[in-house]
Parts: structure tokens; sequence; C-alpha cells
């Protein structure tokens, strides 16, 4: 089976073709993030706009890079939620419209299942079950997940994701939009333990998250004390080691409660080189195992919508012809299907 997927949840359009037998054959990805830097963050409706600009070329791009015509594609999966309403009703109209000019199957597919699942992309890929921390600039989540459809939220956001706390962090710093990967970045030249921040959360039981906290504390920080570069990079540094043990401390309390021996990480943050690293060393000291998509991967794109459309098609689960979007979509109201072979 083949399936063509469309990712349009919030500032990236991601085509790609998935093949049960060949893999991935080809996908393209476009960022706004030039349209959206001179404003500090995505604006929704410019987002939207551009995702009618660009979709209908890049479909016809990834077709091609996969010398595929439309009679060679057996499905199609878009983003049906959660995300920008505007945005993902762009996607889902494009693919419904599709689908039903091609005669074709298609199905919604749930953001945050494409990103649980991206790591299924890789030839070392996971086997059932494991726990999901699925970390992005809208989400903060850990899932226990014995199959595909098979979630339960173990832990999750009660008000800032951490790639939010991370954006927001470097945009009180002065750095320029996407604030992530720059603040990132600028924490390689600062000093390890400068500065103490607090690890929220940590020192009661449960696996919640809350970062707004940390945020401020940040915040606070930097406004007395934010006088050189280097007090830059060493606040910078004390922020990402707070979130990423954090992370960390959550995680090792996830496997804990559930058994498993494999941890699953995905979304934007997970491209993170220190959380890799302290995951890393974590799960090796405990004699388990850490899996993440490839860079390319670990933010929106269009692999993990074909991929996790495939999985659902296959097991006949399709979308009737009603354009839906999903703002807002609980991951354990998915149904379960059987993994395919």
């Amino acid at each position: 089976m083949r399936v063509l997927g469309i990712e349009t949840s919030c500032d990236e359009t991601g085509i790609a073709i998935y093949d049960d037998q060949k893999g991935l054959l080809a996908h393209t990805l476009y960022s706004q993030i030039k349209l959206h830097a001179d404003y500090g963050g995505v604006v929704p409706e410019l987002a939207s706009r551009d995702h009618v600009r660009k979709i209908i070329p890049l479909i016809r791009q990834t077709l091609k890079d996969a010398n595929c015509k439309q009679e060679d594609i057996d499905g199609i999966a878009y983003t049906k939620g959660p995300g920008l309403i505007g945005a993902i009703l762009v996607g889902a109209c494009v693919g419904r419209s599709l689908a039903l000019s091609w005669d074709k199957p298609a199905i919604g597919v749930h953001h945050m299942e494409g990103h649980l699942l991206a790591p299924m992309l890789e030839e070392a890929a996971p086997e059932y079950p494991f726990v999901a921390l699925l970390v992005s600039g809208g989400h903060s989540m850990l899932v226990d997940v014995k199959g595909i459809g098979q979630y339960e939220v173990l832990g999750e956001s009660v008000d800032d994701a951490a790639g939010e706390a991370f954006d927001k962090t470097a945009k009180l710093m002065g750095l320029d939009y996407p604030g992530g990967p720059r603040l990132a970045k600028l924490a390689e030249q600062g000093v390890p333990a400068s500065y103490k921040f607090p690890r929220p959360m940590t020192d009661r039981p449960g696996l919640d998250f809350s970062f707004s906290g940390l945020k401020t504390f940040a915040a606070n920080t930097i406004a007395a004390e934010l006088d050189d570069d280097q007090t830059r990079a060493n606040i910078a540094r004390a922020f990402e080691e707070a979130v990423i043990d954090t992370l960390s401390i959550k995680c090792r309390r996830a496997l804990k409660q559930t058994g498993y021996h494999r941890l699953v990480v995905a979304g934007g943050v997970s491209a993170n080189r220190h959380l890799r690293s302290s995951l890393a060393e974590m799960m090796q000291a405990n004699g388990g195992e850490v899996y993440y998509p490839r860079g390319e991967f670990c933010t929106d794109n269009g692999a993990m919508i074909a991929y996790a459309g495939l999985q659902r098609l296959k097991a006949g689960q399709t979308d009737d012809l009603q354009v839906k979007g999903l703002p807002r979509w609980p991951l354990n109201s998915l149904p379960a299907v059987e993994v395919a072979e």
C-alpha cells in the first residue's frame, strides 16, 4: 500500500509518500520561519494562507520525486488535529478533495500520533510496548504505548509545554525567532551549574509537567543579571539543564511505573543534543534503550503522517466525506489497530 501524507498543523507544509514494502519514497517540506520571524511567533492567518500557496506545488514535487502518478497512490492521510484550525483545514480540504477526485480512501491523522510513530520510519525501530516522551512547542506528555492506538497518557503539561518554555525564554533573552533552537545553541557556550534553576514538579509524586514557573524564574534571573554575553550563555545553559533534568526525572518515573525498558522520544525538542545524551545515559544505566526519529523528522513533517495514516488505512479505517479539523483532540481517544506486518 502506498499513501500520500499531508501535514499542515502549524507553520510547516510537509508532504510525503510512504510505501509499506519499500518505505519512504519521497518527502518535501516547506518552513514558514522567515514569514513569521518579523512577528516573533506564528501568525495563524498568515500560516493558513501560506499553506494554501505551497501545498499543491509540494504535492506535485513529491509525486515527481517518488516517480509516482495519482493512480499509484492507494490512500491519502492528512493531519486532522490538534493544531491551528485554519492551517489544519487547508490540509484536510486538499486531502479530502484529492481522495474524492482520485477515488481513494482517506483518513485524518492525529498530529501527536504522527510524532509518536516517527521513530518507526527508522531502520532500528522500537518494538511495543514502550514509554513515549512527546516534547514539542505545543505539547509535553508521557504516554504508555502498547500498540498503535493503545495509548494511556501518564502525564502531560498543565501549562507551558517544554518547547513553548524554550521559545518564550529565548524571547526574554532577546533571541530571534525561532527561539528554542537558538537558546539551545547559546547554551553550548554556557558554563554548567553557573545558576541553579528549579526542577518543577519533581519534588512531588506524579508525571505531569509545568514549565511556566521555570520560565518566570528565568525571566527574573534575566532581569537581574543579564549584563554580558557570558552571563547570557550561562543563563541559557541553566535553563536548558533544568528542562532536561525535569524531563529525565519524569521519564525515569514513567519507566519504573510501567516496567518498560524502551523509551521513545519525539517532537521538536527531541532534537536537543543535551536531552539526547542525558536520556541515553539514563537508559544505559538502567539497561534500557532510547529511540528517536532522525533530525529532519523530529519537527513537523509529512512522512510521519503518511506512516501513521498507512497503518490505519491498512486496518480498514477511513474518514467520511465531511471535512473536519480538531484544534484539540485527546490522544487516548483514538481507536486501536493491529500492528501492520
